[in-house]
């Protein structure tokens, strides 16, 4: 990427140092993958009701938290593809290649530089 300008998401140039990285994604499902085996084990073992209820909302707002953390990284990755390209396989132009042809201007002029 030499010398591209920032992409822009809502009127604003997305800053990616601004939100969560891999990092902390990675961090946040590994806590989550153990409390979620934690939880019904709290209930099984005869645990106290309060601790079980604690890991099961603490559980759904870390499924809340990763969820966002995993839309913000899928926007990061999906801004930064500037170009698109039809797929390999495929036989039919693109939504992107249709709108970009809908909206590209129209040349009174014949390609062939021949006049009528």
């Amino acid at each position: 990427m030499i010398n591209q300008p920032p992409i822009q998401y809502k009127g604003a140039d997305l800053e990616p140092e601004r939100g969560p990285g891999l990092g902390c994604f990675r961090f946040q499902l590994v806590v989550l993958a153990i409390l979620v085996i934690l939880t019904p084990i709290s209930v099984v073992a005869g645990w106290p009701q309060i601790v079980s209820a604690v890991l099961l909302f603490v559980v759904i707002g870390l499924l809340l938290l990763t969820g966002q953390t995993m839309i913000f990284l899928m926007r990061l990755i999906a801004a930064d593809r500037r170009t698109r390209r039809r797929p390999l396989n495929s036989a039919t132009r693109t939504v992107g290649e249709i709108e970009d042809a809908a909206s590209a201007p129209v040349d009174p002029e014949p390609e062939d530089g021949m006049r009528q």
